[in-house]
């Protein structure tokens, strides 16, 4: 019988086991679904396989382009290999349209293209429901300086510039994303790299004819199936085969 692995961490979506190499851990898809800071839930079979394959996608992807991450390899279907890293305890934003909180902050109608992409932050805590803060914040807390904020902010941009395209290439708009940063150190020197997932639960993705929602939205506002988006998205992406069945949900009340 195989050993027990340890839990190191368990969040909404995944979760975190010691890996077989120091410095690694083996991150965990679950098929959970959760908005509104977890006050509606669901269990939506085959989504964490789903969002397992397209992370796998997207960080081979920004490998590619030169844009360090955490992830090693896929191990199976639920989960993949990563570096470990200390988490920056930030949320980072990139926002091309105006959707979701921005649109109601600034009275905006949801769809308006920006002026430029923005980047915001909200600090990682969900008793406090990951609220935005601004630099001033970041900086005075210590939880990154000045130099942090500058190389996350370029690593954002670079992240949006790349998915942005993959995107648009078969037909979706990239709305908005949020990315989390952590750091690793190579000797005693410091750098940051993109951590957590980047998958349909962490972006708004819409049809660019249509503007269908192909995100977590579905769930959220409750517009149809997730995993018929989910997979919609990797079928574009040729991370399924065209003709994939999407899984049916289980709902928790």
């Amino acid at each position: 019988m195989a050993p027990r692995r340890k839990k190191i961490y368990e969040g909404k979506a995944k979760i975190l086991y010691e890996g077989p190499e120091p410095g690694t851990l083996v991150q965990y898809f679950k098929d959970d679904a959760t908005a509104f800071n977890a006050q509606k839930k669901a269990t939506i079979e085959g989504k964490g396989v789903l969002n397992n394959r397209l992370c796998e996608f997207f960080m081979n992807g920004l490998t590619n382009v030169g844009i360090p991450n955490h992830f090693i390899r896929r191990l199976n279907m639920r989960e993949q290999l990563i570096r470990q890293v200390e988490i920056v305890p930030l949320e980072v934003i990139v926002r091309n349209f105006a959707a979701g909180s921005i649109a109601k902050r600034l009275g905006l109608e949801e769809g308006t293209a920006l002026p430029r992409p923005i980047v915001e932050y909200s600090y990682k805590n969900d008793e406090l429901g990951d609220p935005l803060v601004p630099e001033e914040y970041i900086i005075a807390f210590g939880w990154a300086n000045q130099q942090d904020l500058d190389d996350i902010v370029s690593l954002a941009l670079r992240v949006n510039d790349f998915l942005s395209g993959v995107f648009f290439g078969v037909g979706i708009k990239l709305v908005d994303f949020k990315i989390e940063i952590g750091r690793v150190w190579d000797g005693d020197y410091m750098r940051l790299i993109v951590a957590d997932e980047i998958s349909p639960d962490s972006c708004r993705l819409w049809d660019v004819k249509t503007g269908q929602h192909l995100d977590k939205d579905v769930f959220r506002r409750d517009l149809g199936s997730l995993t018929d988006a989910y997979t919609e998205v990797a079928r574009r992406l040729g991370v399924l085969p065209a003709n994939a069945t999407p899984m049916k949900p289980t709902l928790i009340n």
